[in-house]
């Protein structure tokens, strides 16, 4: 028995539906996030609800897809605006932590559900997305080392642990804490280009605070943040 066609978000409520859902998620996780608070806060109907998306796992697969389409924008033109793989690098460790701040509540009920996300079929497409963000960050490393600017590694392995590193960000970092986003960011990319560079030279500059790495990831993030994702081009139908 084939599984049923995923439901595709209709208009209207649509985004504050998914945005009160990525909030509770963030805050409770997704076993503890339910329709019935969801339309209590924004004073509808669970129906209202089932009619936008269907299911809790569609809403999941909503939440995944815009989460993946926003990053993948900004991480394209961070790559774009940077001018060499140490910087472009340098601007995607940056922006791994400075979404702990930007777009939190989104960072963290993505973070807190992965391993949930690579399970579900309903959950294809934005596992797909990511698939594409963790080649550009692999294309990134390969074209460092054949430009000699790293040294030679595995960039699927390396790119494995940026991943699985920042991951768990969610898990430590303290947004009113005394180490901000961009502090730790400037830590995440001594660490990993400290032991990548083949010429250690331009570390502190791609690190600076007031550099030009970070203030285009900024600059970056700002842009891609008026770019509203429509919910209702999100879990498209299987063909």
């Amino acid at each position: 028995m084939s599984s049923p066609r995923p439901r595709r978000p209709t208009a209207g409520k649509s985004p504050a539906i998914l945005e009160t859902f990525t909030r509770y998620v963030a805050e409770r996780g997704y076993d503890g996030t339910n329709f019935g608070d969801i339309a209590d806060e924004l004073g509808i109907s669970k129906g209202t609800i089932v009619h936008h998306y269907g299911t809790k796992d569609q809403l999941l697969a909503a939440l995944h897809e815009s989460y993946m389409h926003r990053r993948l924008n900004e991480a394209r033109l961070i790559v774009r605006r940077l001018p060499s793989p140490a910087a472009r690098l340098a601007g995607l460790l940056f922006a791994f932590m400075l979404y702990q701040v930007h777009d939190r509540a989104a960072t963290v009920a993505f973070q807190r559900e992965i391993a949930r996300l690579a399970r579900h079929q309903a959950l294809a497409e934005g596992v797909k997305l990511r698939a594409e963000y963790f080649e550009l960050v692999q294309s990134v490393l390969r074209d460092g080392i054949a430009r000699g600017e790293f040294r030679e590694c595995d960039p699927r392995l390396r790119s494995l642990l940026f991943f699985g590193s920042a991951h768990w960000a969610w898990t430590w970092f303290d947004p009113n804490g005394s180490d901000t986003a961009e502090r730790v960011g400037a830590n995440l990319v001594d660490m990993v280009l400290g032991g990548l560079l083949v010429d250690r030279s331009e570390l502190p500059a791609l690190t600076a605070l007031d550099g030009p790495v970070l203030g285009t990831v900024r600059e970056c993030l700002a842009a891609t943040s008026t770019v509203v994702v429509d919910p209702a081009e999100l879990t498209q139908p299987a063909g």
